[in-house]
């Protein structure tokens, strides 16, 4: 295998053992950026003098026997996890360009670890977009097919996970964009319980999670995001999780199949056929398995769409016009909608975020985890802003994912199979409030279980 397929696992038990270098994998991958950046745009404010610098500070931490738990690993981070003197223009051209001050708590604990910081990856305006359209970065494509998005808003960590510029990224996700993209690009995205790993600024439902090609990847990489940092005041106090024990019995449990969410759009048939198949594997490993009722409503989104597009327009509005001016349309015409909500409302739909956490716990509540599909759709073209691409209908794919956002329980998407048309399908675990661990043990359950997978195109 390339050194650029490696885990980041395989790459710690190969700088152990002395059979590879820090050095030597930074520079490969480094190539692999050179010769895909062009076409898939992932990236923001590369660095590789620094990587290089840092892969050679950790090649003498392995020598000297003072290694990191992530020590020489390539990682990227999403542009809006600050990194001290890099602009942190959160997807925008609106946004005035002034660099970070300091690094935020995912940025400061990947450095502490050793883990080699290969620059940031990009996003859509302000994060609201399941999509790598933006006004300030290039669209990032999706590596199993370069006319298509890789999903968002943590597109292009999708992107360059899927497309092997090393083996860690970290992403973001307030109503799905950890899983959406990692559903989309055949990855492993792991939204965290709320309050898991810190986040600076604090937001509620807003987490930081990994973005990677395999399970135990994603543990390692949560293990240490999840380190305490008082700068995050709804963090959850510290806890001791054996994240490295994925071994797990699925014999017995209790798991519940979602195919309706209730509202938006309905699930595509390659979609809804791979779900299934991925419950008959569990169930044929021992799981019990049953139905669960739809339990978002129509209400319930809308709600959620007025408060959200008023707490945009709060800051949109805010900029001088001619900053306004330099917004992506589609999200400026999205935001200038919540100019007409009234306070009645904006409270109403702010209070739809508790109705959503309530009907999501009481669903999960007769079973140890639920089943889904990430997203009901697969992938659509790159220069679309969303499935619908439609700003008066913005969040109708997000029905699977947002709900746990709310609820602030743990949930992770993983490949479970493919669309006629060769796309990569997310399975969504979601699981019982604080058990992240729970969910990254059925995910490397269902990694032993399923289907051959494929690699991207590129």
């Amino acid at each position: 295998m390339e050194l650029t397929g490696l885990s980041a696992t395989d790459l710690l038990t190969a700088y152990r053992a002395g059979t590879l270098s820090p050095v030597e994998v930074t520079e490969a991958v480094l190539d692999r950026i050179d010769a895909l950046e062009p076409s898939l745009h992932a990236l923001y404010a590369p660095d590789p003098e620094q990587a290089r610098d840092a892969a050679k500070a950790s090649e003498q931490r392995w020598s000297a026997g003072e290694a990191g738990p992530l020590d020489g690993v390539p990682i990227t981070l999403k542009e809006n996890i600050a990194t001290r003197g890099t602009p942190v223009p959160l997807g925008t051209a609106a946004t005035e360009l002034v660099p970070a001050a300091a690094d935020a708590p995912a940025a400061a604990r990947v450095r502490e670890a050793g883990a080699v910081l290969l620059g940031k990856t990009t996003m859509p305006d302000y994060g609201m977009l399941t999509s790598g359209l933006s006004s300030f970065h290039t669209a990032s494509r999706n590596p199993w097919d370069l006319s298509r998005t890789p999903g968002g808003s943590s597109a292009g960590a999708a992107a360059a996970a899927a497309a092997g510029y090393g083996p860690l990224h970290v992403g973001t996700d307030i109503g799905g964009s950890i899983r959406l993209p990692a559903g989309w690009c055949g990855l492993v995205g792991l939204k965290p319980s709320f309050g898991r790993v810190p986040v600076h600024p604090p937001f509620p439902g807003r987490v930081a999670g990994p973005m990677t090609r395999t399970v135990a990847d994603a543990a390692a990489l949560v293990g240490v995001l999840s380190a305490p940092d008082s700068r995050d005041h709804l963090s959850l106090p510290p806890a001791e999780i054996a994240w490295s024990q994925l071994d797990f019995d699925v014999s017995g449990l209790r798991l519940g199949v979602q195919l309706d969410a209730g509202a938006g759009l309905p699930v595509e048939e390659d979609i809804r056929a791979a779900v299934l198949d991925a419950a008959s594997r569990f169930e044929a490993a021992g799981a019990v398995v049953a139905p669960v009722e739809p339990f978002l409503t129509r209400e319930m989104l809308d709600g959620l769409d007025d408060f959200w597009r008023v707490r945009a327009w709060c800051d949109i509005s805010a900029l001088p016009p001619e900053r306004q001016a330099l917004v992506l349309p589609y999200i400026a015409a999205w935001a200038q909608g919540g100019a007409e909500v009234s306070g009645v409302a904006t409270y109403r739909g702010f209070a739809q975020m508790d109705a959503i956490s309530i009907a999501a716990m009481q669903a999960i509540e007769p079973y140890d985890f639920v089943l889904s599909p990430t997203c009901p759709v697969s992938a659509p073209p790159a220069g679309w802003a969303s499935p619908t691409n439609d700003p008066a209908r913005p969040f109708e794919h997000i029905a699977f994912t947002v709900p746990y956002n709310m609820s602030g329980q743990p949930a992770v998407s993983l490949n479970c199979g493919y669309t006629s048309e060769g796309q990569p399908v997310g399975l969504q675990i979601a699981g019982r409030r604080f058990d992240d661990l729970g969910v990254l043990r059925m995910a490397a359950a269902f990694e032993g279980i399923r289907g051959p997978q494929r690699s991207p195109g590129v």
